[in-house]
Formats: C-alpha cells, sequence, structure tokens
C-alpha cells in the first residue's frame, strides 16, 4: 500500500482519506527534510528535493509547512535532521509477505512499535531476506479509469519505458523501471491523462488471493502499521477480489 491500495474499494478509500491526511502531510514534509539534507536547499541543483516539493504540493501540503522542511532539513534553522531508512519484513494472514518501509530518526522506536503492530494484528515478523526475495523495485504510476481503456494507456505511455498497464478494479497502474517514472508521468501528462500518485515501489513478482477472513484481518494489520509516525509504506503480495472486497463492504 503506498499512495494507494488495490484492494482498497472507492468506499473505503474515502472512509479513511479525512484521517490519513495528516499523516499524508507528515511522510512529505519528512521526505522533503531528507532531500534537502542530502542535496541542500536549492532546488535547481537539487532533482529529488524539486521532486518532493511537487509532490507535497499535489497533495495540497500548505506552502509556509514546505518551505519550513526544506530550510529545518538543509540545516538553515539550526535543527538536526538526521533519518534512517529502514524495510521491515513479516507475514501477514494467509502467509502474505509484507515489506514495512520506514524513515526514523529512532531506529529502536521503529522496531519496536513495529513489531508491536505486527504481532497485536496477527502478522509474524520475517527473518532478513525472507521476504524481499519476492518484491522488485519498479515505478508505479496509478490513475483513475474513468472513461479510459487499458489500451488508451498503454498507447500513451509505450513509448516512454513502460513494461506494462495492470487493470486493478476501478484504476489502472502503469508499471516501468525506475529511472523511467519521470518520463511515464510526462508521456501521460502530454496525453492529457490524469493520475492520482508516482512512487517507486516494491512490486511483488506473484500474489496470494486472500479469503474473507483473512482479507478483513489484512486490512486491519496494514491500517494499524500505517498509523505509525516512522511507517512510509507497506508494500504486500497480497490481493482481494472484488466478490470478497464487496462481502467486506456489505458487512460493515
Amino acid at each position: 500500500m503506498s499512495g494507494h491500495s488495490k484492494w482498497a474499494t472507492t468506499k473505503h478509500k474515502k472512509a479513511v482519506i479525512d484521517g490519513r491526511r495528516a499523516k499524508s502531510f507528515a511522510k512529505l514534509i519528512k521526505n522533503i527534510e531528507v532531500a534537502a539534507r542530502a542535496g541542500g536547499a536549492d532546488m535547481a541543483g537539487n532533482p529529488g528535493l524539486e521532486l518532493a516539493v511537487q509532490k507535497a504540493k499535489k497533495t495540497s501540503v500548505p506552502i509556509d509547512n514546505i518551505n519550513r522542511a526544506v530550510k529545518r532539513g538543509a540545516g538553515l534553522l539550526g535543527e538536526a535532521v538526521d533519518y534512517q531508512e529502514i524495510i521491515y519484513e513479516a507475514r501477514g494472514p494467509q502467509g502474505s509477505a509484507m515489506l514495512i518501509e520506514c524513515l526514523t530518526d529512532s531506529k529502536n522506536r521503529a522496531a519496536s512499535e513495529v513489531r508491536l503492530m505486527v504481532t497485536r494484528n496477527g502478522g509474524t515478523m520475517a527473518d532478513p531476506g525472507s521476504v524481499a526475495y519476492m518484491f522488485t523495485r519498479k515505478g508505479v504510476v496509478n490513475l483513475p479509469a474513468k472513461d479510459l481503456s487499458e489500451e488508451d494507456v498503454l498507447l500513451a505511455v509505450l513509448d516512454a519505458g513502460a513494461e506494462e498497464v495492470k487493470a486493478s478494479y476501478e484504476s489502472f497502474d502503469v508499471i516501468s523501471e525506475p529511472q523511467d517514472l519521470r518520463s511515464v508521468v510526462t508521456a501521460l501528462e502530454e496525453a492529457g491523462i490524469e493520475y492520482e500518485t508516482d512512487e517507486a515501489e516494491f512490486v511483488p513478482s506473484m500474489s496470494v488471493e486472500l479469503e474473507a477472513d483473512a482479507a478483513q484481518k489484512f486490512i486491519k494489520l496494514v491500517d494499524a502499521l500505517e498509523e505509525l509516525d516512522d511507517v512510509q509504506n507497506v508494500y504486500s503480495n497480497a490481493d482481494i477480489s472484488p466478490e470478497v472486497m464487496a462481502q467486506l463492504d456489505s458487512a460493515d
């Protein structure tokens, strides 16, 4: 789950979007601070910072918050910003595989909180490498299907480095190599096709289709993890069919 949730219906998204708005802002601000610390406050010479700022603006993060984050990250406010990137591996319901990506200033706190949320919600922590081999880093652009066909999207991005277009309920995922992500986004913009998110994500090589009971537990586990301040993204090979998702929605 990164920016979007392929197993979540529109109803589920609307139910949580307001509650996660502040959390989303916090993640984007943290990314700006990290980029500014790594390459300085000048966006002209720091493409990573420019991208982080663009994403924050697109998500309507207030410009004052963005400017403060740039200055804080670059050390212009006298505050030290030192985040570590850590990925934890876990198993969810029905043996589903999970990668939990954290950006934290306290490795001990992050490890403790992630372990607590995983075990409290029916998952188990996994040994390093026992889950990661199932995932590959890819560029992923998610866009609403609306009146588009898979062919419409494919024609727009084929020459921009896109590898495939995956239909996912009410949306499409355009998959590419991470280095081709920007050219894919540019191709969509030039074709007048709106998109929701564009990220470098961990994409699973195979998926596990969850039954209703496991799916309910899985969503609860992911929701709990994403509430943690240190957790940036949760990736999984869990797949929930439209039929199972409809069953869960009807039970709400």
